[in-house]
């Protein structure tokens, strides 16, 4: 995609006001920061902050049938939600491959919000075309959508001057269709950082998107709100142990191996990869996600080898410096057999292999 082709949220011009390196980033023109990614991490862990993340896409299923689409697409078992419910799942292959991860949400009878990654929109609403059925209705809203997070342990204190919602009252997992600072919203209780934290879906239009975000700011305030970039965006996932598409989940590997078995529900019956997978768990994968920390100085990268015995065992899918920890955090995929916790790994750092530990996630404990 060209430079001149990229698309910009309804957020662009307040990010420039805001001093934010802009990058190019799932076909947009998105800040990777703005003060700073470790400052703007540190605000959403001890804070609050707030990222642009209107880049998601956003497909609505209704009809007679919707409910059998999503449950023939997704992972995870769709029935057992209700509505104001919102479910963690993932698209796959026949074969198992992951298409997407996404969220499932339940906003009434014959009524689904599907939130898919903002670089596999596209590749997402044709795959869901294909397993199209009658009596299922699929419409690609993405454009219509803004979408704000609002992350940390002020995020309530901050949100709740906005609106009439008790949002003390949502769940973990659970959403509420009401207003902030007057715009129509989804007020959802879901976010990718472990912290306290709420999603917000709203119209993209200019107006009622600037009013937002300007209406959040001042609210939080008094708290030091951040606007946060997708550099600590990164950073806050990664310690918490939630995957990216694209680096810890793709086609290529599925969800058993990638210990999303929780969100496998072989049981509910058929689905798009229940074979495959199915037979992936019966017989244990050949490789598992682990999560690592590093013992000695050196920060993991993506694609770096991971080393044990004297061999290549496995490789990186994500790693960076943790704010928090002050140490080189990563996951990766590695032969099952050396992906029990405690186990002594290497990661390969420019010809030098520097020791690590396969460790329990999260890397930041919280609560």
């Amino acid at each position: 995609m060209t430079e001149t082709s990229l698309k910009r949220t309804a957020f662009y011009d307040l990010h420039l006001a805001a001093g934010a390196k802009i990058v190019p980033f799932a076909g947009f023109e998105m800040p990777v920061s703005y003060r700073g990614i470790v400052a703007e991490h540190t605000a959403v862990r001890q804070r609050v902050g707030v990222f642009d993340v209107s880049h998601m896409g956003e497909v609505l299923v209704t009809g007679p049938n919707a409910l059998d689409f999503v449950q023939k697409i997704t992972v995870n078992d769709a029935a057992t939600l209700t509505v104001g419910q919102a479910q963690y799942s993932a698209m796959c292959r026949p074969g198992g491959g992951i298409v997407d991860d996404l969220l499932v949400y339940f906003r009434g009878p014959e009524h689904y919000l599907l939130v898919i990654n903002g670089a596999n929109i596209d590749k997402d609403f044709a795959w869901m075309q294909q397993n199209a059925i009658e009596g299922a209705t699929l419409v690609n809203a993405s454009d219509d959508y803004s979408l704000l997070a609002v992350q940390g342990p002020k995020s309530l204190e901050t949100l709740q001057k906005l609106t009439t919602t008790d949002l003390s009252a949502i769940e973990y997992y659970h959403f509420a269709e009401g207003e902030i600072a007057g715009v129509p919203a989804i007020i959802s209780r879901t976010g990718y950082t472990g912290e306290l934290g709420f999603e917000l879906y709203f119209s993209s239009n200019r107006q009622p998107s600037e009013t937002v975000w300007n209406a959040v700011m001042e609210a939080g305030a008094e708290f030091g709100i951040e606007p946060t970039g997708l550099g600590a965006r990164d950073t806050l996932r990664l310690e918490m142990g939630f995957c990216l598409y694209g680096n810890d989940i793709t086609d290529d590997t599925n969800t058993i191996e990638a210990g999303l078995g929780w969100i496998t529900k072989l049981e509910k019956g058929e689905f798009n990869g229940r074979e495959a997978l199915a037979a992936v768990k019966a017989a244990k994968p050949s490789r598992k996600l682990v999560a690592f920390l590093m013992s000695e100085r050196g920060i993991p990268r993506q694609h770096y080898k991971i080393a044990a015995e004297g061999r290549e065992v496995g490789e990186v899918t994500s790693g960076t410096s943790s704010p928090m920890l002050g140490q080189g955090i990563g996951m990766g995929y590695v032969e099952s057999g050396f992906a029990k916790t405690g186990t002594e790994i290497a990661i390969v750092i420019r010809d030098k292999q520097i020791p690590a530990t396969i460790v329990k996630l999260p890397f930041v404990k919280k609560g």
